[in-house]
């Protein structure tokens, strides 16, 4: 593998997934007709991306290896000018990559969110699905409280009834309950 595309990217962001559900990881791959040694050197791929001095930086690098944007939004907080970028990509249908960028190309955040006429249902307490429904369908339920483990790939939110969902990317991974891992 000599670059990447949309369905190498989809091969990175399971790398971080594979954390939590190597299961739903290994059926994956099948899908994207790679298998664990092409997902190892798309990951490699992008770390050297990543680091390296030639590369494009930032949404540059994003926009190199996705294409163009599906849809761009201007977007504003206070006085700054935000722009939020979505791509589709071949393993979730259903979602969006989507990118918030400042000034000068800088990625701020980056996460799978919900395509406009998905067909998954609407989150409920007692009605997640993995691998379906986003941080954005689980933090706006009734006494959802986002918790923010300190790692820029994922997120937790704790639902009164004592449910944890966990995010990797902002793609729904586990649903749990009891103390944190």
């Amino acid at each position: 593998m000599r670059g990447l595309a949309r369905r190498e990217f989809c091969l990175v962001l399971l790398r971080r997934m594979a954390d939590l559900r190597p299961d739903l990881v290994a059926d994956a791959l099948p899908r994207l007709g790679a298998d664990r040694t092409e997902a190892h050197a798309a990951h490699t791929r992008w770390q050297a991306l990543q680091h390296s001095r030639r590369a494009p930086r930032g949404l540059a690098l994003r926009t190199a290896v996705l294409g163009p944007a599906e849809a761009v939004e201007p977007r504003r907080f206070g006085d700054l000018e935000l722009v939020v970028r979505r791509w589709p990509l071949p393993l979730w249908p259903h979602l969006r990559w989507e990118v918030l960028s400042g000034p000068g190309g800088a990625v701020l955040h980056e996460h799978l969110v919900r395509a406009a006429g998905s067909p998954v249902p609407a989150a409920a307490a007692g009605r997640l699905r993995v691998w379906e429904h986003v941080l954005d369908d689980v933090v706006g339920l009734p006494g959802a409280v986002s918790v923010d483990p300190g790692v820029v790939t994922r997120w937790e939110v704790r639902l009164r009834t004592g449910v944890r969902a966990r995010f990797v990317w902002g793609l729904l991974q586990e649903v749990g309950s009891g103390p944190p891992r």
